[in-house]
């Protein structure tokens, strides 16, 4: 009898720590595709490390919902290719989430930050508005909406667009003078600008309305980890990480708009669903 109950105790212990093995084994290390250069959002510093909004947000995200990623920099084209074909589980890129891309499988998280398309011309042009562009070509990057953005005025203010794979390449173009301008995020422009020294300047007026940028996946197996990150989301703006992490970047006057400008989306979010309901 005591050899029975010692080898069902052993025979309990062992299926245990097999149980503890198993489920160690199966926690997911979820696979998150960036883009390569996309300052502020990522980007690799003077110390070779690889840095940015987008990179300081992810991490704060799994670290308050407790999920295991590993974050790889292919570049923008390439990210979402591997999303795509499921070789990523998800992409953070500073992806604005518009209608076409969700018409064509994009998931999108709650948005996590708002921003404006602008147009951006050498420091010595005398480009200041759409109209002067008549004639000339403006660089964009492929798949953005910036690209769009410049895409739905081309017709009407007669400008050729070029088109570009990363951002460093479409602004040397217009450095060059082989284009006259070429449209980027607002807060990237601003920050390549004063950061990196480039002889560029944003013209007053010539930006778009604005989006917001979403965390994004393409296969709804993958909803778990899109649900983390919009719990984690709402609990590092509430927690105040979130305008640190935009304030390091950014500084202190950007944040408070950021936090400002999600706070009042959210709120509209809301109020429009009340409406529906009601």
């Amino acid at each position: 009898m005591k050899r029975t109950m010692a080898f069902l105790a052993c025979t309990t212990l062992a299926a245990g720590l097999m149980a503890g093995i198993c489920q160690a084994e199966e926690a997911k290390t979820w696979v998150v595709a960036t883009d390569t250069v996309f300052k502020p959002f990522e980007y690799t510093n003077e110390n070779n490390e690889f840095v940015g909004i987008d990179v300081d947000i992810m991490a704060a995200v799994a670290e308050d919902q407790g999920f295991e990623y590993e974050l790889q920099s292919l570049g923008w084209d390439a990210g979402a290719a591997a999303v795509e074909a499921g070789q990523a589980d998800a992409l953070i890129a500073g992806a604005t989430i518009k209608q076409e891309r969700i018409d064509s499988g994009w998931i999108f998280s709650d948005g996590y930050y708002n921003a404006t398309q602008t147009f951006v011309v050498s420091e010595d042009s005398e480009i200041a508005s759409f109209a002067d562009l008549e004639g000339q070509n403006v660089a964009v990057k492929n798949g953005t909406a910036g690209a769009d953005f410049a895409n739905s005025l081309k017709d009407e203010y007669g400008f050729t667009v070029t088109t570009f794979e990363d951002s460093p390449t479409m602004y040397q173009d217009v450095l060059l003078g082989n284009s006259a301008a070429c449209v980027e995020d607002t807060p990237i422009m601003q920050a390549s600008i004063t950061e990196g020294g480039l002889a560029l300047k944003i013209p007053a007026g010539m930006e778009s309305e604005g989006a917001p940028y979403g965390f994004a996946i393409m296969d709804e197996a993958n909803q778990e980890l899109m649900d983390m990150f919009n719990a984690g989301l709402a609990n590092i703006i509430e927690n105040g990480t979130y305008e640190e992490i935009i304030t390091k970047y950014l500084g202190a006057d950007a944040a408070a708009e950021a936090v400002a400008s999600l706070t009042t989306a959210e709120g509209s979010a809301e109020a429009e669903t009340e409406a529906v309901t009601e």
